[in-house]
Formats: C-alpha cells, structure tokens, sequence
C-alpha cells in the first residue's frame, strides 16, 4: 500500500507494512453466537476457553466456529442460526427453541470464548465431540480441530482419530472439567502444547 504526499503529490511514499488479515471482528460475530443451546434445555453444556498464540499470549480478536450433533449423535437440518428480518435486514436472533447446531464466537480482550450448546452425541465409531474451526489474524487458511469430553475415555480409546494419537497430542483435544463445571478447552495456535488441527481433503 502507498500514500500520496499531499503537500507533493508527484511523490508516492511506501506506508508501513500491517498484520495479515483478514481481520473477522467488525460483521461476523453476531449476538447470541454462542447460545447454540435451545433455552432451558436440559442437556445444556457450557464449554469455555482462550485461544493462545505459538509465545503463549491471548489473542484478543480470534474468531471460532462450532458444530455439533445433537444428544442422539443426528446432525441438525434446521436453519435460523442466524436470522434476519426481511424487510430491514436486521439481525432477529435465534428462535430459541430449534437446534442447529452450530455457533460463532469471538474472543475477549482477554482472549477468553464461551459457548452454551448440547452435548453430542456419538456418531458412528466416533467418540462423542464438537467440531471448531479457528480464525485468527496472521492465519491464511483457518483451522480445524475437535473438541472431546473427558467423561468419555472408553469412547476414546475406539475413536479413529484419537486411537492414532499419543497421549500428549491426543489431550490437545480432551477438554477439561464437565461435571456440574463448564468444560475448558484451550487453543494454542504453535509452540508447546501445540493443538492437533486436522487437515481435509
């Protein structure tokens, strides 16, 4: 990017180089992004976390998304994640009482994301989980990753992904807590602790 020197316009001056973006935090996130859950239902889960950069800093503007099964492992055909009025486009929120299954959060100053959704259920070999894809700035091409449950171990030992792992990378993708506490799973983009991200082809 160049500016014009005003006071000489015949002269292009270089500006200073600027963080890869693009940068997620101005359309995206929308409210009730995270109230993934239908209102009062109860087998609600709140799921919790920071997303960490490869030096171990919170980054306060990462974005993520998560899908999930409902409690009986069916994935969702319903749409109104996301709902808009039609005649002022305005955003109207979700209609409290479908589950779609999905969600979009942003994190805090602090790098902190919450999310309310149900608890998956399993789906073929697979041990219970949420899938979540991270954005964040100097990433190119967003990432995936999964979130398990700590409750389910004997799922984990059949999972087809978790199976193939050791025991250090496969607690990348183990939250912690549940019980009567939300679940806490952190993200860390590189360095030690690194999160398994999966690759689609």
């Amino acid at each position: 990017m160049t500016k014009i020197d005003t006071a000489r316009p015949e002269t292009v001056l270089p500006t200073p180089s600027h963080t890869v973006g693009p940068f997620y935090g101005h359309a995206l996130p929308f409210p009730g992004g995270g109230d993934i859950a239908p209102l009062g239902h109860p087998d609600t889960v709140a799921v919790h976390g920071y997303v960490y950069d490869g030096a171990g800093r919170p980054l306060p503007d990462a974005f993520l998304e998560l899908w999930g099964a409902d409690p009986e492992g069916r994935l969702s055909q319903v749409d109104g994640s996301m709902r808009r009025d039609p005649a002022g486009g305005g955003f109207q929120g979700r209609n409290g009482v479908e589950f779609t299954g999905w969600g979009r959060v942003q994190t805090d100053a602090d790098g902190h994301w919450s999310a309310r959704t149900l608890r998956p259920g399993a789906r073929g070999r697979s041990a219970p989980y949420l899938s979540v894809c991270v954005f964040a700035r100097g990433l190119l091409v967003h990432l995936f990753t999964r979130i398990y449950f700590p409750e389910d171990t004997a799922a984990h030992a059949a999972d087809p992904l978790l199976s193939r792992l050791d025991e250090a990378r496969r607690a990348t993708l183990v939250a912690g807590g549940g019980g009567k506490d939300p679940y806490r799973f952190d993200v860390r983009l590189q360095g030690e602790g690194e999160t398994v991200f999966l690759e689609f082809r």
